[in-house]
Formats: structure tokens, C-alpha cells, sequence
């Protein structure tokens, strides 16, 4: 990883580049950028955990073919009835 002498240059190389004033505000804004990151990490695992903890749903059925040829039937014989006229 890095050495002691390495982190001093390049804190020395960011001091330089964008000024003691500029230091405070950066490391707070980094500061604040970590702490969201670790927020967003934080709720996604949990709910993660929690959806994984629910039971599954249980399956639908689907309707069978006799409901759905008998279905057809009555409709095609309520349109062909007799009392209506055209």
C-alpha cells in the first residue's frame, strides 16, 4: 500500500493544487459524500434481507381450458340468439 512518504507528497501535491482555503470545504464535502454512500449501501442490504426473510407469494392459477371453451360457448350463443334483431 502506501508509505508514510507517499501520503505526505501527495497531500503536499493537493495542498498546492487547490489551497488552504479550498481543503476544508473539500474534506467536507468528501466527508458528506461517504456518509450517503454508506446510508444508500446500508438500506439497499437491508432490504434486501428483508424481502429475502418474506414469504413468497403464493403462485396464481391460471384459468383452465374447459372454463375458458365454455366461456366462448356462452358468448357465441348470446349473440346468436334468436330474439334479437338486426
Amino acid at each position: 500500500m502506501l508509505g508514510g512518504w507517499e501520503i505526505v507528497l501527495i497531500l503536499a501535491v493537493v495542498l498546492i493544487l487547490f489551497g488552504a482555503k479550498k481543503l476544508p470545504e473539500l474534506a467536507k464535502g468528501l466527508g458528506t459524500g461517504i456518509k450517503e454512500f454508506k446510508k444508500a449501501t446500508r438500506e439497499v442490504t437491508d432490504e434486501i434481507s428483508s424481502a429475502m426473510d418474506e414469504p413468497p407469494p403464493p403462485p396464481r392459477r391460471l384459468p383452465s381450458n374447459n372454463t375458458a371453451a365454455s366461456e366462448s360457448q356462452q358468448s357465441t350463443v348470446s349473440q346468436s340468439s334468436p330474439d334479437s334483431k338486426a
